[in-house]
């Protein structure tokens, strides 16, 4: 399903019509490949955050989840101790969670492993799941588009082993459609064909 805006342009249903925030998102953001290593830390992190709550929610809060964590520099997240989760957990601008606070730190140290591993960058080992090239569906409605695949699947279960905490299949897959991994805007949308 889609919904024409008063802009006269066609855009994935789930957006909704009114929010500008999400609008924005929409039309520069999901489904865009992004190839960026500290780029993909942080949208991985924010999809594991968004763990039982509503991407807007994410969104709203984003840059203050940016000022945070330190631009989501994983070099300084992996250097974070109790003072610094404390603060976090006193920080009504982001999603206080202790669990997702210390997921993140943990990710940080294991994006160092993977990017000091010689298998090559984050970006690298994430895109492999997809063999380097965005899977484009073809969809006309949302209710079509799936929630998991065999490509989030398996990333799941790999980020999993290595120790990764709030990514499961479907926040993986969620995560490679926000990434451009996946192109899930629906055929009549007028991203689809743009990304």
């Amino acid at each position: 399903m889609t919904i024409h805006h008063e802009d006269g342009l066609i855009r994935c249903a789930w957006c909704g019509d009114k929010d500008p925030v999400y609008i924005a998102y929409h039309d520069q953001e999901w489904g865009v490949p992004e190839w960026d290593d500290r780029a993909l830390f942080e949208k991985l992190i924010l999809d594991g955050f968004q763990a039982g709550l509503s991407w807007i929610t994410i969104l709203r809060k984003r840059d203050n989840f940016r000022a945070a964590f330190d631009g989501f520099e994983p070099e300084l997240i992996a250097t974070y101790d109790d003072a610094k989760v404390e603060a976090l957990m006193a920080d009504a601008g982001i999603v206080r969670n202790r669990a997702k606070i210390m997921g993140t730190i943990t990710g940080a140290n294991l994006w160092r492993d993977i990017m000091g591993s010689g298998r090559g960058a984050f970006a690298d080992y994430l895109w492999s799941f997809v063999d380097g090239q965005p899977i484009v569906n073809q969809a006309w409605g949302m209710g079509e588009l799936p929630t998991t695949s065999p490509e989030g699947d398996a990333m799941s279960k790999d980020l999993k082993k290595r120790g990764f905490k709030f990514c499961g299949p479907t926040i993986c897959y969620a995560f490679m459609e926000a990434v451009g991994m996946v192109n899930d805007h629906v055929v009549d949308c007028h991203r689809h064909g743009q990304v």
